[in-house]
């Protein structure tokens, strides 16, 4: 089992920058891959951006390239979402997931745990 904790949303004005992060605890092997998946009302979840825990490769959402990175750290087991050039579509709930090896990075079904989500405004 695996359990995840984000923090660090907030409100922000367009341009702005925040901090996500998710501290995970529980089984090592069921978090290989872990992301930032994000949901406005209205509209499916979609990825953000995953790590992959053994070799810290990592993949970005086109709407995100440039602006906004993951990172981890193994000694903390927590990873983070650096999001920068905020823009007002960028407002969501932000979820961190975990799972394992195997799955596309961007697809829901690939991770099995969930944490409960930040709220991220911009306006």
């Amino acid at each position: 089992h695996v359990q995840l904790v984000e923090s660090g949303g907030g409100s922000v004005q367009p341009g702005g920058s925040l901090r996500l992060s998710c501290a995970a605890s529980g089984d090592t092997y069921s978090r290989a891959c872990m992301a930032w998946f994000r949901q406005a009302p209205g509209k499916e979840r979609e990825g953000v951006a995953a790590i992959y825990t053994a070799d810290s490769s990592t993949y970005y959402a086109d709407s995100v390239k440039g602006r906004f990175t993951i990172s981890r750290d193994n000694a903390e087991n927590t990873i983070y979402l650096l999001m920068n050039s905020l823009k007002p579509e960028d407002s969501a709930m932000y979820y961190c997931a975990a799972g394992r090896y195997g799955g596309a990075w961007h697809r829901v079904a690939t991770y099995k745990y969930w944490g409960q989500g930040t709220q991220v405004t911009v306006s």
